[in-house]
């Protein structure tokens, strides 16, 4: 629910419930001020109207009490006497013990009338007061005067009162106080739902924005719900969340750079080391033959070539990483390729004594979209690291192919010494060797499986390794198959 809706509710809830409880309350009053009147309105009392101004007042003050007579005039005393039961009120007319007149009503009630109190003053007209009688309650007018012959009469006007005008008659004060009491929660109670709808969360992503602020970022926003606090808070937690992450990986980045360039400083620094060494034997005459000024040149030369190499492996692998290197892809079919390749392998690796074996059983009309030179680059980036930690007396390069689903998998196995299973995960990474010497047999640059796994993320592929200490590795390869253009045999 959103918080307008919230607020319209309230706002009518305000403003509903104090009008119908204000409703109740006139219609109280209407009971009391007009309904009970209505009851009584041919009596000779009415409770918040003087007597002496209504017509059975005025009838007794200034006919009855100034014509004794009329009390002995049966007839007009039973007309009067009908009139009043029309509005509930019962007449008793009563000299001394005897009993003058009474109501067709009272006939029954002889216990009521027995109740009803003696002759006190002639011509007083007593305040109004209220008897129970079995379970209905009646309202009392009195009137004493005297009759023709001097005697003492009392007049008694019985009006039964309605149970619900009782009721507010007598509890009128505790319900207008209800009234008030209620209408005040009416408003607490919604102020301060209110305000732990709206405010509470206002507070809390105030609070929030504060901790940013002062750059703490490790809390979350206690924010919930569907409205448009909910969301706010929602989207701030987001917020947040993001920005911390970024500023993890910004640091990430900053570690990830110092290391970069504590690697670069050390495999730079190997090869000019040696050629400063060598430069100065041959400046300060250490190489007095000639055989030896060329054998210094020689190996000048090589950490050159090597110094060289690196130079263009950190290029590669800083344009692959910022993503400005394009590739020229073109649909191949990946088995004559990688035969055409396998040709050209085998001379190099039968230079150093290394056995290659073809496993090539699938996949014989898949194409895969590939930059040829790039996918080289990776395949002898594999080859070269795989060679680099051969230590058997037979040294084995296996490659198998096979398909799995929409996906071309090669493998490139060899059997060297494997490296643990933990490290197998961090191969790929930059300047990471699960062997640290950093000679020049072994080491290399550290960025030859890096700049691969670059290369076959920009063909949309995976590369990943298993491996197995004293067992060997191997380099799994996955590329999407270009089934736009792949046959089937």
């Amino acid at each position: 629910m959103s918080i307008r809706i919230k607020l319209l509710l309230s706002y009518a809830a305000m403003l509903v419930i104090p009008l119908f409880l204000l409703m109740i309350t006139a219609l109280l009053l209407t009971v009391v001020y007009r309904g009970d009147v209505q009851n009584l309105k041919n009596a000779y009392e009415r409770k918040f109207e003087p007597l002496e101004d209504s017509d059975y007042g005025n009838l007794i003050k200034h006919t009855m009490m100034k014509n004794p007579d009329l009390l002995n005039d049966a007839s007009f005393l039973k007309d009067l006497s009908a009139d009043m039961l029309k509005n509930n009120t019962a007449l008793y007319i009563r000299s001394d013990q005897e009993t003058l007149y009474i109501s067709d009503e009272l006939l029954s009630k002889e216990t009521l009338t027995e109740k009803l109190p003696a002759f006190k003053h002639e011509g007083t007209r007593y305040e109004p007061y209220k008897v129970k009688y079995e379970n209905d309650w009646y309202q009392v007018v009195q009137f004493d005067l005297l009759s023709k012959d001097s005697k003492p009469v009392s007049l008694f006007l019985l009006t039964k009162l309605d149970p619900l005008v009782h009721f507010v008659l007598t509890f009128f004060p505790i319900l207008f106080l209800l009234t008030v009491v209620v209408l005040i929660l009416t408003h607490t109670l919604l102020t301060t739902y209110m305000s732990r709808r709206i405010i509470r969360p206002i507070l809390e992503l105030r609070g929030a924005a504060r901790q940013v602020a002062e750059g703490n970022l490790d809390f979350q926003v206690q924010v919930s719900g569907k409205d448009e606090l909910g969301q706010l808070g929602m989207a701030f937690e987001e917020m947040r969340s993001k920005l911390q992450e970024s500023i993890v990986l910004q640091q990430q980045y900053e570690t990830n750079r110092k290391e970069l360039i504590t690697n670069i400083s050390h495999d730079l620094k190997t090869p000019i080391t040696a050629i400063k060494g060598y430069v100065d034997g041959i400046l300060e005459g250490v190489a007095n033959s000639p055989e030896k000024r060329e054998k210094y040149m020689r190996t000048i030369a090589t950490k050159t070539g090597e110094l060289d190499r690196l130079i263009d492996e950190l290029f590669l692998y800083s344009k692959l990483d910022m993503q400005k290197l394009s590739f020229s892809f073109e649909s191949v079919s990946i088995l004559p390729f990688l035969k055409d390749w396998a040709e050209e392998l085998i001379i190099e690796l039968e230079k150093k004594d290394v056995k290659l074996a073809m496993n090539l059983d699938e996949g014989e009309h898949a194409r895969v979209s590939v930059d040829r030179d790039s996918f080289k680059r990776v395949l002898g980036n594999v080859i070269q690291n795989s060679l680099k930690y051969m230590d058997k007396s037979e040294k084995m390069i296996t490659v198998h192919t096979f398909m799995e689903g929409e996906q071309f998998v090669l493998t490139i196995a060899d059997n060297g010494p494997g490296v643990p299973k933990e490290a197998a995960d961090h191969i790929f990474e930059r300047f990471y060797r699960a062997e640290q010497s950093r000679n020049s047999d072994t080491g290399g640059s550290g960025l030859g499986l890096a700049i691969a796994k670059q290369i076959i993320r920009g063909h949309s592929g995976e590369i990943y390794a298993k491996s197995e200490e004293g067992q060997g590795t191997t380099i799994y390869i996955v590329l999407p198959i270009d089934e736009d253009r792949s046959t089937q045999g």
